[in-house]
């Protein structure tokens, strides 16, 4: 696997307020007033045996999982039903998305036992349907791919049976050579999440490209001669009009997106953007009932809905 060579310096992880005042764009909100949360907005307690287990099985086969690095509210869930999305290569990302609470930083080397013990963990965990995803790494040549067609590899031998669902970065600058190697070995499930509407990318997404998104979804799907549902993932309350919300939507189905998950944003803590508008569940009702109209296969919208959340019921819907 092709790695360019980095700074001596390396495995420097940065969260918060180290994290967010690195970002090119400004973001001044930090004195700002927060949006109290809506009765509606609630998470699961993070603890109990289950969840201590499945921690515990993580440490053991050093693994991520995107549940504890995004401080995911479903956590605790998720954990207790024995699901989780596994963050690959590493907990350090290359871009600083304030939005984010997945540590910056000089990523380590990628750990090339990795794709081995995913598998085996997956496998022991008798799950169904399994999310892989990652931290961006810009300081790969691939962008990672080749780490994830051997994670999917790994899968395909010890769990054959087991649908697989790739939530991935945008591999910016190297999405042809990306989708060259992951066709090699097709997921049942291509995810790859707009976050938000164009209008707020430069603040939200900085190092990101709202068309360079779509692109990817369209053309990995294209490439693939197996059959591969594609899917998308947007966070509403940044301070996007519902016009916009709707407008992505359409570039998503115009760009033969299947499958759709939509969820509030909630604001890691006070150095993060800052939480604009709570949406109701009557709204994230509405944008489920548009989001059907339009072709969608699977819509899953809700408060508390996030791209992986109960995604082993969202692709048996639909595979």
């Amino acid at each position: 696997m092709e790695v360019e060579r980095k700074p001596k310096s390396m495995g420097v992880k940065k969260k918060g307020a180290d994290k967010i005042r690195q970002i090119p764009v400004n973001v001044e909100h930090v004195s700002e007033p927060r949006l109290r949360k809506p009765k509606w907005i609630r998470g699961q307690f993070p603890g109990g045996p289950e969840v201590a287990r499945l921690k515990g099985v993580m440490r053991e086969q050093k693994l991520h999982s995107v549940c504890e690095e995004a401080s995911c509210p479903n956590l605790g869930e998720c954990f207790r039903h024995g699901t989780a999305s596994f963050m690959i290569m590493g907990d350090i990302c290359t871009r600083r998305c304030p939005f984010c609470d997945v540590g910056h930083g000089r990523p380590n080397p990628l750990n090339e036992n990795e794709p081995r013990h995913l598998a085996e963990t997956v496998a022991a965990m008798g799950l169904h349907h399994v999310v892989i995803t990652s931290v961006d790494r810009d300081d790969l040549v691939d962008g990672g791919a080749s780490h994830f067609a051997a994670c999917v590899r790994e899968i395909r031998q010890r769990a054959p049976r087991m649908t697989v669902e790739i939530l991935t970065p945008d591999f910016r600058g190297r999405v042809e050579r990306a989708i060259e190697i992951l066709v090699e070995t097709p997921p049942d499930v291509f995810n790859h999440n707009m976050e938000t509407v164009s209008r707020l990318y430069e603040v939200a997404r900085p190092g990101a490209n709202y068309q360079q998104s779509l692109d990817l979804l369209r053309a990995y799907k294209a490439a693939c001669d197996k059959k591969v549902l594609s899917k998308s993932g947007l966070m509403l309350g940044l301070g996007e009009e519902p016009e916009e919300i709707l407008t992505v939507m359409e570039d998503l189905r115009a760009h033969a997106v299947d499958m759709l998950t939509i969820g509030q944003y909630l604001q890691p803590s006070v150095h993060h953007l800052p939480v604009r508008r709570y949406y109701t569940p009557e709204e994230f009702d509405w944008f489920y009932e548009q989001g059907m109209k339009m072709g969608f296969t699977h819509v899953a919208s809700g408060p508390m809905v996030r791209s992986s959340y109960h995604a082993d019921i969202s692709a048996k819907a639909v595979l």
